[in-house]
């Protein structure tokens, strides 16, 4: 058996390379791991308003860190869902929900799951996923997803949620908490990689005359990739062809403090991309993400301001591109890339972070199982490829799915033959009424995305046949109305948001 790495340098900070120190250093520290992260001056941190997936909650919990300590440090809320207005066309769908799932939705939820098989197969059943789910519900009151004390005193159901945040003050927390494992800090700027014969990293030299050396390699540094890209010239696969998206433009705005504080990201479809509100407890964080192919820069700018009104007729606009794709080995030689250097699936359905811990932590793991060796090396390779291609699939339907008309970019993304032969499957089982659970099951795995999150974007895009026969079976089907109205009365046992919020400080 071979030892754990003894010196692991991480290049760059931010959310990514705080998050992997975090995770290697409280898995490795006991081995007498030390962990170096330097970062440049130079290069500033985005810090823009972020959500996740509830995959997050783990890593927290891995730290043994608690929501109160961290999430009012981070203007943090909790997410419960996301919501896609105006993707669709179709009357009833022009905006649906994808919730988080709950221990609440085994009754109600359970009818949608029958209507949409009614539905796509022609009786005209209610199958929009925001009149079934909890969560959705939960957002349309700005609830957050806890229950008041029951007067008996007994458990409640469980819930699943995720979370928004301050990206930067999640950096700068973890930061501090990385410091406490006993990770070393170094601001300098890498101003050249030597290799070994073999094509290991040997050394970085830096601006300041330093020579850095390490075991292994870590490179955070972002779309540039330093370390994976320039040094070891690992290529980078493009998801151009699939995903049109490549720019995105940032302005925060102020919250209404006269309501409760959202717990929803807002995915609203404009002429040439969409744009995200996520709610954090001090402002909102909003994001137009386009396509420069479709419009320029100037014109997204004027689009997004026109969208968000008054509210940021003050607000400065930070202009940010983005390189939509991953590389072809995220493991290559003794290094790691991590977060946008190992590649990015655009921000729709918030995969950022949750790619970021799943390759740490599956390193860690395949890591450990080999012995410290790179025995597990290509499998590592496929695995995170996997992941990162199964994402791919669900992010890109949403594009696939939408009905709007009014621009030649949706028109496009619409006409669009640029999918995998998975995706363009599984659209096929659900179009021809076919047994769309065996279809998915067929995928195992590979989808990423388990089964409700597929009927979710699927019903709620209404991708249904145009002309439905009323039902005509005798047994009753539950409507939207009467779904609604059963969650309106669960929702009302759960704490306001910001109630919940100012309880944790």
């Amino acid at each position: 058996m071979q030892q754990a790495p003894q010196t692991i340098v991480i290049v760059g900070g931010g959310t990514a390379g705080w998050m992997a120190a975090n995770l290697l250093a409280q898995q490795w520290g006991r081995h007498g791991t030390q962990i170096t992260l330097i970062e440049s001056s130079e290069i500033g941190i985005i810090g823009v308003g972020e959500g996740s997936t509830p995959y997050l909650r783990q890593f927290f919990k891995r730290l043994g860190i608690e929501e109160r300590e961290w999430m009012p440090a981070c203007n943090a809320t909790f997410k419960c869902g996301i919501r896609f207005p105006d993707w669709s066309t179709q009357p009833g769908y022009e905006q649906y929900v994808h919730p988080f799932f709950n221990q609440e939705d085994l009754p109600v939820g359970g009818e949608f799951f029958t209507n949409a098989c009614l539905r796509r197969r022609g009786s005209a059943a209610d199958a929009n996923p925001q009149d079934f789910f909890i969560a959705a519900e939960l957002a349309r009151q700005r609830k957050a997803p806890f229950y008041l004390p029951r007067e008996d005193g007994s458990p409640s159901p469980q819930t699943d949620y995720a979370y928004h945040f301050d990206s930067g003050l999640l950096g700068a927390f973890l930061k501090q908490h990385a410091f406490k494992l006993g990770v070393r800090h170094q601001i300098d700027t890498v101003a050249r990689v030597d290799l070994c014969e073999n094509g290991d990293i040997a050394q970085l030299q830096m601006d300041s005359g330093a020579l850095v050396g390490g075991d292994l390699f870590i490179d955070c540094s972002g779309f540039r990739g330093l370390l994976i890209n320039e040094a070891l010239g690992e290529p980078f696969i493009s998801y151009k062809d699939k995903l049109f998206n490549d720019r995105a433009i940032a302005i925060p705005s102020a919250l209404d403090e006269s309501q409760d504080i959202p717990s929803e990201t807002t995915s609203t479809a404009l002429r040439h991309g969409w744009v995200w509100q996520i709610p954090l407890s001090s402002r909102y964080g909003n994001g137009y993400v386009y396509a420069s192919d479709f419009v320029s820069p100037e014109q997204a700018e004027i689009e997004l301001r026109q969208h968000l009104g008054a509210a940021v007729a003050n607000s400065e606009a930070r202009h940010l591109k983005m390189r939509v794709g991953r590389v072809e080995q995220h493991w290559r030689n003794n290094c790691l890339g991590v977060g946008l250097s190992q590649g990015f699936i655009e921000p729709l359905e918030a995969t950022a972070l949750m790619l970021i811990q799943f390759s740490v932590e599956v390193f860690i793991d395949l890591m450990e199982q080999g012995e410290f060796s790179r025995r597990h090396q290509a499998q590592f390779n496929r695995h995170i490829n996997k992941m990162f291609e199964g994402v791919l699939d669900y992010v890109a339907a949403h594009y696939r799915l939408n009905t709007r008309s009014d621009s030649d970019y949706w028109r496009a993304n619409r006409e669009n033959q640029q999918i995998s032969d998975r995706l363009a499957s599984i659209l096929e089982v659900w179009d021809q009424g076919g047994d769309f659970e065996a279809e998915l099951t067929s995928h195992g795995d590979a989808l990423m995305y388990i089964r409700p999150s597929w009927y979710c974007l699927l019903a709620g895009m209404g991708r249904f046949p145009a002309n439905l026969q009323a039902f005509k079976q005798q047994q009753e089907i539950l409507t939207g109305a009467q779904a609604r109205s059963k969650l309106e009365s669960t929702a009302k046992r759960f704490f306001g948001h910001r109630d919940y919020l100012r309880s944790m400080k």
